[in-house]
């Protein structure tokens, strides 16, 4: 019986219960995008590091593990790390941020191929001038670049020569030598990646490594890797919290507003229903039920709306964004849009279940 009264209030009102699934759905939705956000730029910067085929990381002192930019190191660090017991290869690259998470990354080609194997071209071939410019499928895509296009940053015009596949170390890539002398990094590098002889050596030489440069960050490929999670990024982590905490807040007066004007349109049925005998218990479930429907409702929206989200994402902006599902989140957000409706739906449930019988039937 209850059930049916739950189902027939919600069909009755097809648009406001239509207009409130929705918005619990956009707060789904958007929990779910910045959490496939964030994932899925962590997992493209992990599958882009690891595509280099370096075996250990090297970065300067001060510098955060995955950050975009930071402190420099000499450029003859390479000299002397080739002289190293076990290393086969060396290759050193400048990172520079240009706008937002954009950055440009200088390299010396032949050394990096040297270390990590040749880029696979789609269009055009390797730098020719001295402002050539080398961009992934992806970047291509976004920005509608092709070969002999020029691109703007730092204040140059720069010549598209190559397009490569996306999934290796950058979207831009310029010559090395160029970059540092554009942002004043003369003789310096961000970054450098080294190539053993025997994977089976790393550890050993890592650890020989870190006693004669303590200060250091010296990372075998796995170790930099699984530095690619939320967890290890404190100002994503905050992110994505102040988005749930403003998701839960939408929820709560969504909610709240649907179940106190129901409520105030309901109140001779409420009235009915009390002269019947039903006991203030049977009004809070009654529009509980009804709340935790509007809830299961808005999250499917979300769930369905995030994939739009996401595809929106990795068609248009990929080069700049990339987005994933993220399944596991969707019991999560589940609950929070069922707790922050049903947190909204207190007041309604309360003013209903107090109200007089005989004043709910005398309401016009």
């Amino acid at each position: 019986m209850i059930n049916r009264l739950v189902l027939e209030n919600l069909k009755h009102r097809k648009v406001r219960t239509t207009l409130s699934a929705l918005s619990i759905g956009f707060q789904v939705t958007m929990i779910l995008t910045v959490a496939g956000l964030s994932r899925g730029m962590l997992e493209d910067s992990a599958r882009r590091a690891k595509n280099v085929n370096a075996d250990i990381w090297v970065k300067p002192p001060g510098a955060s593990v995955i950050s975009l930019s930071g402190p420099t190191m000499p450029e003859k660090m390479m000299a002397w790390f080739r002289e190293q017991p076990g290393v086969q290869a060396v290759s050193g690259t400048l990172v520079v941020p240009l706008t937002g998470i954009t950055t440009v990354t200088g390299l010396e080609l032949e050394e990096f191929t040297a270390l990590s194997g040749p880029f696979r071209f789609l269009a055009g071939g390797p730098f020719q001038g001295p402002d050539d410019l080398m961009i992934d499928s992806w970047y291509a895509q976004q920005a509608k670049k092709k070969v002999g296009d020029t691109v703007t940053f730092l204040n140059r015009d720069w010549r598209v020569c190559g397009i490569v596949e996306a999934g290796v170390l950058a979207r831009m890539m310029v010559r090395r030598d160029r970059l540092q002398y554009f942002t004043n990094n003369a003789n310096r590098v961000s970054q450098i990646f080294l190539k053993v002889d025997d994977p089976r050596n790393t550890a050993a030489i890592i650890s020989a490594l870190k006693k004669e440069l303590p200060d250091y960050t010296i990372l075998s490929i796995e170790e930099f890797l699984s530095y690619f999670n939320p967890n290890n990024v404190p100002a994503l982590n905050a992110f994505i919290w102040v988005i749930i905490g403003l998701a839960v807040v939408v929820g709560f007066l969504v909610v709240g507003l649907t179940m106190y004007t129901t409520v105030l349109e309901r109140t001779r049925e409420i009235g009915i229903l009390k002269a019947l005998g039903a006991a203030p218990a049977d009004i809070m479930n009654l529009l509980a039920r009804e709340t935790i429907l509007l809830a299961l409702g808005g999250w499917l929206a979300g769930i369905l709306l995030s994939f739009v989200s996401n595809w929106a994402i990795n068609h248009f902006v990929r080069a700049s964004l990339q987005s994933v599902i993220t399944y596991d989140w969707w019991p999560i957000v589940m609950g929070i849009s069922v707790g922050a409706a049903l947190l909204g739906a207190v007041y309604p449930g309360l003013r209903a279940a107090r109200q007089d019988a005989i004043e709910a039937l005398a309401y016009e």
